[in-house]
């Protein structure tokens, strides 16, 4: 699957994350109570801070899909709660500030939110900025998922893929799958007959050497290649792959 030819999965994926919580810091109450309305009518569900401590708090429990933030709280102030969050998390953040100021909507930026909007606000315009942040996240989430990293090695499990430092490196169908199954387990030693049966089959017939020769085409075309160490050979038993 390619990312640009995702949108219908993604919807997919938006829907999934309507399940989960868009969280509110907000200290104005109608303008909070007016978004929670306008939210859950739109079937997401909704929590809501009057401060910016309890704000942060909730904020870093791991079921909130989206947070919504006035920079203008109590206790703590917007920028600091975004600043806090994003020292733990990386769930959107859209902010919501009374002023048109500019150095207020950059600073709330450089502190690592992801958009903006300026009270007051039509409500179909925050609501489409919402989607669009869910299906920025959701496009994260799926490259994490799809995408595993070592250092400077980067393997992409949809695109069968594998990268050094953005230099693509060509690689068989078995060596890409020996190659996944040795990341998949990073750390772990694995026997020769683990690998084996991992990636050939339990019913495979041929060279029980194969491993070997397998290990050794990796490591010329990845250690030997780049001046590194991934795959290390643990004497007597197998293999592990380790961060270089």
């Amino acid at each position: 699957m390619r990312y640009e030819d995702i949108d219908g999965w993604l919807y997919l994926q938006v829907v999934m994350f309507m399940k989960n919580t868009i969280l509110i810091i907000e200290d104005e109450t109608k303008i909070a109570r007016f978004l929670e309305l306008e939210l859950k009518h739109e079937g997401y569900e909704v929590e809501i801070a009057y401060d910016g401590r309890t704000g942060c708090e909730r904020a870093l429990k791991r079921d909130i899909a989206l947070i919504i933030l006035d920079l203008m709280l109590p206790g703590l102030s917007g920028i600091e709660v975004c600043r806090r969050i994003r020292r733990e998390s990386d769930v959107p953040i859209i902010m919501l500030t009374a002023k048109d100021d500019t150095s207020d909507i950059v600073m709330g930026l450089d502190m690592g939110a992801d958009d903006y909007v300026t009270k007051p606000f039509a409500i179909e315009e925050l609501l489409a900025r919402i989607r669009t942040a869910l299906k920025r996240s959701a496009r994260a989430q799926a490259r994490k998922r799809d995408t595993i990293t070592a250092g400077n090695l980067e393997l992409s499990r949809n695109e069968y893929k594998v990268t050094y430092a953005g230099e693509e490196i060509m690689l068989s169908k078995k060596e890409f799958e020996l190659l996944l199954y040795l990341m998949e387990n990073k750390g772990m030693v694995l026997t020769r007959e683990k690998i084996l049966e991992h990636v050939w089959g339990y019913d495979f017939m041929g060279d029980t050497n194969i491993t070997d020769v397998y290990i050794r085409y990796l490591r010329s075309k990845i250690d030997q290649r780049f001046g590194v160490q991934y795959i290390h050979t643990v004497r007597g038993v197998g293999y592990t792959f380790r961060d270089e």
